[in-house]
């Protein structure tokens, strides 16, 4: 029988503690390192984690987690499953980037995100003719690189009904997950290769069905792990679950015979000791939270997994999920007070947590004692601690209770905001501008003293008036100052907010190289100041045209956020919803007559079951309305949504009633359009009509070609044209090129209506 285990998690980040998988990535793009200097990077960066991961003292340690981009993409490569258009590209790596971030001449692949966290995944697209094949190279390389270093590694793959459910069919109506009969040989094949290799267990991940699933659904999960786990050349397989709770398809997973099975206590409550089957499995009990960045209550923690004794064979002590959404280590971190800094544990602190309940479990609780008694002294002093609660902002928020916030009716907006004249099809942009080297270069010199705030003022004001002159002369109709000032559209604003906190160096992957710094909310929120109203007062001086102001919304500032776990998410919103109306009523009081605040992640939040969406949609469309209802007819209100399936909440985008919605389009051909006309949405709209996190410059035609297609859905007196994201990211030359194309073709259009 294979040796069971004690203390694991269900993977690692893979960016490097300094980011230095995304500066050898993006080396790599720009041609600046080779593929050997890449791979190499790669290589140190997995042997530095599986390193620390065994000397504090797990004893199996995922491998296979570590990617150049996305483990979805790494899935699809492992399945012969990128689409045809990269087919041509001779070398593996470009294929696989091309895949990921397009090219000038294939588009790439679309994202969104991973269940209800802020990570995007690549959606892979399956067409009736792909012939799936194994490719099995990535993951037993990196076994190989473990076993080599004496890592007691236990290999991690995403499982095939997740896989299918999480692609896209192109080409049939046919569900994918009719398809899974072809995946299971290649997992087979798989599972004896890893044996032959020398694993003795095998991670698959099956997330998806921690969703609401058909009994169908489950039954063929169930047979699918019938099959494997009757291969008789294979590791014992642990199948891994994590966003929440099995619910019915526990009991079906746990009837076939896998060996071992991952839960997540954390956010998932399922009943495991009405399911008999387990007390034949290895138990891996998420019960430290993978997600968030709090202390582990480890007295409760431990409760619970005396609960389990009983109901299962054999039990180990793991995160609720990977670690990829959490920052390395607190060591990094120079800037919290004593108090603040023990109520939190970032990665390598939650595997110590881990550790410490496992070894509670298998020594003895009086081993670790101290480990308990300053986890409870840290909690007590946290529910004691007078940052956590502001009475003036809980008595603005009581007189609230009971009444919805709304603005006049749309048709009267309309009306009033007639005065802003703007053509047909008004062009503009989703707000950021290239960060480029000389904003951080003066962010740098700031942060270290070389020059003061004036200076730094002066420098980001310089940016605004470039940024204004360069719209202007392309010809965009609503402008936008840039954002030069800006670090994160959430950390900007949550550094000027009472109850929030921000990090040195808590760096998270949200896709690719894309790497973000989360604050965290520990207290009540209240802006002390007006955040933005300089900024954008200053850059309306510049030009005649309007000028957004931009703002984002209480939902993605949660969402992009570590939140407090002591009250529930809604009160959170609200509280900071006020905070952003009363800049928007300070920005309209500066003269601003366009006011954008983005909810990119509003599908991000929703939950997994339906049974939980309606409270979820109710508070988060209140929160947006609280925080857009202090403003004027006359002021429009536009917000942002990006990268996400949007069909899930489609009524609540129309709920919003914000009068300009601009909305990721590009990489989804404008499907989102029908799905808004088939809730009656009547408001304005601008599609995104080209995709922005790829390189590729749209050529004038290809963004005509959208602007048509999106006026077959939504008349020209509501559509606006737009980017589908911001611009943050890209380089100033592709910006340049194509805005004048995206103005280029919103003239021609313009000039048929």
């Amino acid at each position: 029988m294979t040796a069971t285990f004690t203390a694991t998690v269900l993977g690692s980040p893979r960016i490097g503690p300094n980011r230095e998988l995304k500066k050898a990535v993006e080396a790599y793009w720009a041609g600046r390192l080779d593929r050997a200097g890449l791979e190499a990077a790669g290589a140190e960066l997995r042997r530095a984690q599986w390193s620390q991961l065994r000397e504090a003292g797990l004893d199996s340690i995922p491998v296979g987690t570590f990617s150049y981009y996305d483990h979805v993409l790494d899935t699809a490569v492992m399945l012969g499953a990128l689409p045809d258009r990269v087919a041509g590209i001779a070398d593996p790596l470009d294929r696989y980037f091309a895949a990921a971030r397009g090219t000038d001449t294939v588009a790439p692949l679309e994202m969104t995100k991973w269940f209800d966290t802020n990570y995007h995944y690549l959606v892979p697209e399956i067409t009736p003719s792909t012939v799936f094949a194994l490719d099995a190279a990535k993951v037993l390389d990196e076994l190989a690189q473990a076993r080599t270093l004496g890592v007691p590694a236990r290999p991690v793959v995403l499982g095939p009904v997740t896989f299918l459910l999480l692609s896209k069919a192109v080409g049939s109506d046919a569900p994918l997950l009719d398809r899974v009969d072809e995946l299971v040989p290649l997992y087979v094949e798989l599972f004896g290769q890893l044996a032959a290799a020398g694993a003795q267990w095998v991670q698959v991940d099956e997330p998806a069905l921690v969703a609401d699933r058909t009994p169908e659904e489950i039954a063929v999960a169930r047979r699918v792990y019938d099959r494997l786990s009757a291969v008789p050349e294979r590791p014992a397989i642990l199948l891994a679950s994590y966003f929440g709770g099995l619910g019915d398809a526990l009991p079906a997973l746990a009837a076939t015979g896998v060996e071992g099975l991952a839960v997540d206590l954390v956010a998932g409550s399922d009943a495991l000791a009405s399911v008999p089957a387990l007390t034949r499995k290895h138990v891996v009990a998420g019960v430290v939270d993978g997600r968030n960045v709090w202390r582990t209550d480890l007295d409760a923690a431990l409760g619970t997994l005396g609960t389990l004794l009983g109901s299962a064979g054999t039990l180990a002590v793991s995160t609720s999920c990977s670690l990829l959404h959490v920052p390395y280590t607190l060591d990094a971190e120079t800037g919290f007070d004593a108090a603040l800094r023990s109520w939190l544990a970032f990665g390598s602190e939650k595997v110590h947590e881990v550790v410490t309940l496992a070894t509670a479990l298998t020594r003895g609780r009086d081993a670790v004692e101290d480990e308990f008694a300053r986890a409870r002294a840290a909690a007590s002093a946290r529910r004691a601690d007078a940052r956590l609660y502001d009475g003036t902002v809980r008595a603005r928020l009581d007189a609230l209770t009971g009444s919805k916030p709304t603005r006049s009716p749309a048709a009267q907006r309309r009306r009033a905001q007639s005065a802003l004249r703007l053509p047909a099809l008004p062009t503009t942009t989703i707000g950021s501008y290239p960060q480029t080297a000389q904003i951080r270069i003066a962010r740098a010199a700031l942060r270290t003293g070389e020059i003061d705030e004036t200076e730094y003022r002066a420098r980001m004001r310089a940016e605004i008036a470039d940024v204004i002159a360069l719209q202007e002369e392309l010809g965009l109709d609503v402008l936008v100052h840039g954002e030069p000032e800006r670090n994160d559209m959430v950390q900007y604003f949550a550094e000027q907010l009472d109850g929030f906190c921000v990090t040195d160096n808590g760096w998270v992957q949200s896709y690719g190289s894309r790497c973000v710094r989360p604050p965290i909310l520990y207290g009540d929120v209240r802006r002390p100041d007006p955040m933005t109203v300089d900024w954008i007062a200053y850059a309306q001086s510049l030009t005649d045209r309007p000028v957004k102001g931009m703002l984002t919304g209480p939902v993605t500032i949660l969402a992009w956020s570590f939140v407090r776990d002591d009250q529930p998410l809604a009160e959170s919103a609200n509280q900071v919803a006020l905070a952003i109306q009363d800049e928007t009523v300070d920005l309209q009081g500066a003269g601003i007559r366009i006011i954008q605040v983005d909810e990119p992640a509003l599908r991000e939040l929703l939950p997994l079951r339906a049974v939980d969406r309606p409270a979820y949609l109710d508070w988060a469309v209140g929160a947006f309305r609280l925080a857009t209802s202090g403003v004027a007819d006359s002021t429009q209100i536009h917000t942002h949504l990006c990268y996400s399936e949007f069909g899930e909440v489609i009524d609540a985008i129309a709920e919003l009633d914000a009068d300009v919605t601009s909305i990721e389009a590009a990489r989804s051909h404008m499907e989102v359009l029908d799905d808004l006309n088939a809730v009656g949405f009547d408001l304005g709209v601008g599609p995104g009509v080209y995709d922005i996190h790829s390189p590729r410059v749209p050529s004038v035609a290809e963004i005509e070609m959208s602007l048509r297609k999106a006026l077959e859905a939504v008349p020209a007196e509501r559509l606006w044209v737009n980017p589908d994201c911001g611009l943050k990211t890209r380089g100033r030359t592709e910006v340049e090129a194509s805005l004048h194309n995206l103005v280029e073709a919103a003239q021609l259009v313009r000039a048929d209506l």
